[in-house]
């Protein structure tokens, strides 16, 4: 088996005792194969020969290199020389870069995020899915929407789909499935979910709503708590699910409630001071860093610029961006 054959198989199959041995496989193999990756890390003083044999998880951040999200917008973020089979990109003004993820392989995002629903959430088959995406599906290249797309698709369901903007027909769908005592998932970008819910009162029972982040100045600025109550006020609903994802990563994390975070084995998150970006910690408050293992044609250890705060277990919060980023997805749901 090759090598990048080899570290999926580990990716995929890690836990708790052996992240450490593969993460520093994949630190290995991007600083190897990935030219920007390798720069980043010579500029920084980190290289892979520094984190080996190390056990501890405190001490292996410690000693990664994480490469800024920015990075996106302005390289070419490929671990090995490939042409992408698709390319994610983000949704951003004229005046804005766009960040693209060069995707070598659609396999590795699909088990990504099909093992990751499946640990949470069962069997895909058990649900009907409604996707309520308006701005994602009004452009091209949206990872989410190819996840939404899958998903529907594998429940099988025959009232699985996408409701652009069709609030008469999800409300009568919703209804029904209600009725039915069937499970059913509404996935929704979170303006398209606030305008749904305020034209229509309900109150859900077997119904799952997951907001994915999306303000992009379409509502008056709102924090978590605000949009939340809101939701669970329109949908009826005692708590509001949420996922944690971006153009960058392949994997995602998912909220069941209250903002709270939690994410597949394969994806760590730990955070970095302000003052000092190369000082990381597994728990506390600062920005957000990522490990996320199945980028591993791209960068599996990245410094995006979400503030947030990582609990003892694992679990983490997210509470806004830092000031000079750009706005962005659920950016705008701050504390």
């Amino acid at each position: 088996m090759t090598d990048d054959i080899q570290l999926l198989n580990k990716i995929f199959s890690v836990d708790a005792n052996n992240i450490s041995e593969t993460c520093h496989a994949v630190f290995s193999y991007q600083y190897q194969q990935n030219p920007v990756f390798k720069e980043w890390c010579t500029l920084v003083g980190k290289a892979p020969e520094n984190t080996q044999n190390i056990q501890s998880q405190e001490e292996l951040i410690k000693s990664l290199a994480f490469l800024p999200i920015s990075f996106f917008k302005s390289h070419a973020i490929k671990t090995t020389d490939f042409e992408p089979v698709q390319t994610f990109e983000s949704s951003g003004t004229t005046k804005q870069n766009t960040s693209k993820h060069f995707v070598k392989s659609l396999a590795v995002y699909e088990e990504s995020f099909l093992k990751a629903f499946h640990l949470f959430y069962g069997d895909i088959k058990d649900y009907c899915v409604l996707a309520l995406l308006p701005s994602y599906l009004e452009r091209t290249g949206s990872s989410l929407v190819m996840m939404a797309d899958k998903l529907i698709q594998l429940s099988g369901h025959t009232k699985s789909g996408f409701y652009l903007d069709d609030f008469d027909a999800l409300h009568k769908t919703l209804i029904e499935q209600e009725v039915k005592g069937q499970r059913t998932l509404l996935l929704g970008v979170t303006f398209g979910l606030l305008d749904f819910s305020e034209q229509f009162k309900m109150n859900l029972k077997h119904t799952i709503i997951m907001e994915t982040g999306g303000m992009k100045g379409r509502k008056k600025e709102l924090t978590r708590i605000e949009v939340h109550e809101q939701l669970k006020q329109g949908f009826g609903v005692t708590d509001i699910h949420s996922e944690y994802g971006m153009t960058e990563l392949l994997s995602q994390g998912y909220s069941f409630g209250k903002g709270i975070f939690n994410c597949p084995p394969w994806m760590k998150i730990c955070v970095r001071s302000e003052d000092d970006p190369l000082s990381v910690s597994l728990h506390g408050k600062g920005i957000i860093n990522v490990i996320d293992l199945a980028n591993i044609y791209s960068s599996s250890f990245i410094a995006t610029e979400d503030i947030g705060i990582v609990y003892e277990d694992g679990s983490f919060e997210v509470l806004g961006r830092l000031d000079n980023s750009d706005i962005r997805g659920c950016s705008l749901m701050y504390h």
